[in-house]
């Protein structure tokens, strides 16, 4: 689940994920965005205006996985977005499948091959997935759990191509809207791919066994509740109820993915309104709550932040 929160490994799901089986026992096909979307798409996520030196731009807590009732901004991101001169995302989505081949590529089998049991679970969770045989053995092991997690969420009608990067991406290339990311594709993955083997057999173990005993799909129900009410204090209190966090090390973990995180995204976004751009800055929701929000960090640089939507309350 805390996979999820990573969008490079979302995005290079979305290229995985568009070879699904046609089989009736599958999920449905995605459809196209321009064909989800509806022309009446309602407000959701939650959506901050950000004022300092004169200038004001935007800091929208986004969803990495979606629904076709939101493949389309609604009434306030859409003014959002006409309001500023650049979107800035954790990712540059232009460059992501440039630089994804090397980085999503699995470990040498001399370094991480995995054991014959945990191959023969993941191929299993790739067949319940309606997936060919071979659709994501491109990537990391790691990777492709996250693909597998996020492949899950589509039975309860959550797709990462209705994710809100997708959105923003879309209808920033129909208006010409310049777009930057605010992390290197690099960095992400480091902060996502254990360093060593028993750490990486570890989340792999633990993962897969989320996944057989269904335990992946009620905490994606609850996330993409909370984030689409816009409930900073629910997003808060994730580690409570995501079936994620069992141990220190799990917990150390989720910190590295979302915390260590934060500070760098709070000064890709102050960089580029220093600059005087007007900036859209749409990053993940779970960054906008804990010890080291990203909104209480734009605070500290000096940045007056007005919520928006849906008038979130401070945690």
């Amino acid at each position: 689940m805390k996979r999820l929160r990573i969008f490079a490994a979302a995005l290079l799901l979305w290229s995985s994920a568009q070879a699904q089986s046609a089989d009736t026992l599958c999920p449905p096909p995605v459809l196209p965005l321009a064909d989800a979307a509806s022309e009446a798409a309602p407000d959701v996520g939650m959506l901050w205006r950000m004022q300092r030196d004169g200038r004001t731009s935007y800091l929208y807590g986004s969803m990495h996985i979606g629904r076709p009732a939101w493949a389309r901004p609604g009434p306030a991101l859409q003014a959002a977005l006409q309001a500023v001169d650049v979107l800035a995302l954790e990712l540059d989505g232009s460059e992501i499948h440039q630089e994804a081949a090397p980085l999503a590529q699995g470990p040498d089998s001399d370094d991480f091959g995995l054991p014959r049991a945990l191959q023969e679970r993941m191929a299993a969770q790739v067949r319940a997935a309606c997936l060919p045989e071979q659709a994501l053995a491109h990537l990391h092991p790691i990777l492709q759990l996250s693909s597998l997690s996020a492949l899950a969420a589509r039975w309860d009608g959550l797709d990462i191509a209705y994710g809100q990067e997708l959105v923003l991406i879309q209808h920033a290339q129909a208006r010409g809207l310049p777009m930057v990311g605010l992390e290197r594709m690099q960095d992400q993955m480091q902060a996502l791919i254990p360093k060593d083997r028993k750490t990486l057999l570890l989340h792999l173990e633990e993962g897969l066994e989320q996944l057989e005993q269904d335990r992946v799909r009620p905490a994606m129900r609850h996330l993409a509740r909370a984030w689409e009410t816009g409930d900073l204090a629910e997003l808060q209190a994730y580690e409570q109820w995501c079936d994620c966090v069992h141990s220190e090390a799990d917990r150390a973990w989720l910190r590295r993915l979302n915390d260590e995180r934060n500070p760098g995204l709070a000064e890709g976004i102050e960089a580029l309104h220093a600059k005087g751009q007007r900036v859209l800055a749409a990053v993940g929701a779970l960054h906008m709550g804990g010890p080291r929000a990203l909104p209480k960090l734009l605070k500290e640089r000096g940045f007056v932040l007005e919520p928006i939507l849906p008038s979130p309350k401070e945690p």
